[in-house]
């Protein structure tokens, strides 16, 4: 995870530095980022379904193998195309890290213990992300760009090493339907660029969507009758685990909104430096990091539906407050509203990862996980585009505020989805437990 987790950093820290090097404009240097999360998106559910038919063990260690080679032609990248492939190569192996990473945990400790071992897979993440931007910094302050890339072979070393280490998951029988993954592929791409592209060419950004949803249409009905379907529609008929989803993707939309408008407040509306504003923005990641741990051992002991609601009401608040607070005033307050928030995001999602988890039959673990990213994903990529609809549309100021309380409005309502399962499960053998006998 620290290996995926903190390429995503040093990348988005590196993006000016990039497109100076490389002679071309910051929105083209964009492309370095989009190329990656387009290619992660498309790849999660396959990969996913990989994982399932050859061993999770096999084909994790796998993305790691692609994403070090990935890395490699990053850091030997002399034009921007060049580096977009290689970053698009790097999305592929980093959506088998992402999608079985998780699921391999189920198969290395006990269902008791689950929410114990994703704690300490979001306290990973938390740190990761919260050392990506002062790492690409010190690498670029010693050397240029492409050694962002290259520390990566080292670090997936390790990881290789590691993943001996890992357990064997059992292999399906299922033979793989390629002309569903193309149709998944095609799916997730002109969704994800129709909504990249809706700010700036709406005609455009529809067409795509409509591609996208026709997609959707023909690959629901392929899959429907399988028993092991690439999108996994037999887990979605679960109402817990689906709960869980939505819930997923209102909370990470919430968050990502508020992360793009909350720098932009603290400097335009609030008059702060812009290294202020980043002692500010690092408070929240490690508010999630010192919660995690806490969260993953009350989701082992008590119900995670009453944890998810106490975690987007946490988030919401904190989100509302700082959207609230008058330009003017002091503004130390803004450190407890982002500690809220980061405490309330790692609340809410690592006992409802553990209840996606669990929800699922043990053979569909790789699914889950492939369910769990693209939820994820699809939050962040909503919370992006409705900032980017918000700047276009409003002054910065006005926007920067919205966005805060929008992002507070969704992660309250994933709150209060995540209650429609209390009823699911007594609170006090938590909630999703019996599905994984």
């Amino acid at each position: 995870m620290t290996l995926v987790v903190l390429d995503a950093g040093m990348t988005n820290l590196a993006l000016p530095t990039i497109a100076g090097a490389l002679g071309v404009s910051p929105a083209a240097a964009v492309l370095v980022v989009t190329a990656y999360q387009t290619a992660l998106l498309v790849a999660l559910l396959p990969a996913a379904a990989l994982g399932e038919r050859f061993g999770c063990r096999r084909v994790f260690a796998s993305g790691v193998w692609l994403f070090m080679a990935a890395s490699l032609l990053c850091a030997v990248a002399s034009s921007l195309p060049w580096l977009v492939a290689a970053r698009a190569l790097q999305g592929l192996g980093g959506a088998a890290i992402l999608a079985l990473g998780v699921p391999l945990l189920r198969f290395s400790v006990p269902p008791e213990r689950l929410g114990a071992a994703i704690g300490w897979n979001a306290l990973t993440v938390a740190l990761a992300s919260s050392a990506g931007p002062g790492v690409g910094a010190l690498i670029l302050f010693h050397a240029e760009w492409p050694w962002l890339y290259a520390v990566n072979l080292p670090l997936g070393g390790a990881v290789l090493l590691a993943c001996r280490l890992l357990p064997r998951t059992p292999l399906g029988s299922h033979r793989l339907d390629l002309a569903s993954m193309a149709l998944s592929g095609a799916m997730f791409a002109g969704l994800f660029i129709g909504a990249q592209l809706l700010p700036a060419r709406p005609l455009l950004a529809a067409s795509l969507a409509a591609v996208g949803l026709a997609c959707l249409g023909l690959l629901v009905r392929r899959e429907a009758p399988k028993a092991a379907p690439l999108v996994p529609l037999d887990l979605l008929r679960q109402r817990s685990l689906r709960l869980s989803v939505i819930a997923s993707v209102l909370c990470f939309a919430g968050q990502t909104a508020a992360l793009v408008a909350l720098p932009f407040y603290l400097q335009q509306g609030l008059g702060q430096s812009p290294s202020t504003t980043g002692v500010y923005m690092t408070v929240w990641p490690l508010s999630v990091a010192v919660t995690a741990i806490a969260a993953g051992w009350l989701a082992d002991r008590f119900s995670t539906a009453w944890l998810c609601a106490a975690g987007g009401l946490a988030l919401a608040a904190g989100l509302v407050s700082a959207a609230s607070w008058p330009p003017g005033e002091d503004v130390r307050p803004m450190l407890l509203f982002a500690a809220a928030c980061g405490m309330g995001f790692g609340l809410f999602q690592t006992p409802n990862n553990r209840n996606m988890f669990l929800s699922a039959p043990l053979e569909r673990s790789a699914a889950s996980g492939g369910l769990q990213g693209t939820a994820r994903l699809t939050g962040q990529t909503a919370g992006a585009v409705l900032m980017t609809l918000l700047f276009t549309l409003t002054p910065v100021g006005a926007a920067s505020r919205l966005g805060l309380g929008i992002g507070g409005a969704l992660a309250l309502l994933a709150g209060l989805v995540s209650l429609l399962r209390a009823r699911d499960h007594p609170p006090a053998t938590g909630d999703a437990v019996p599905a994984a006998s």
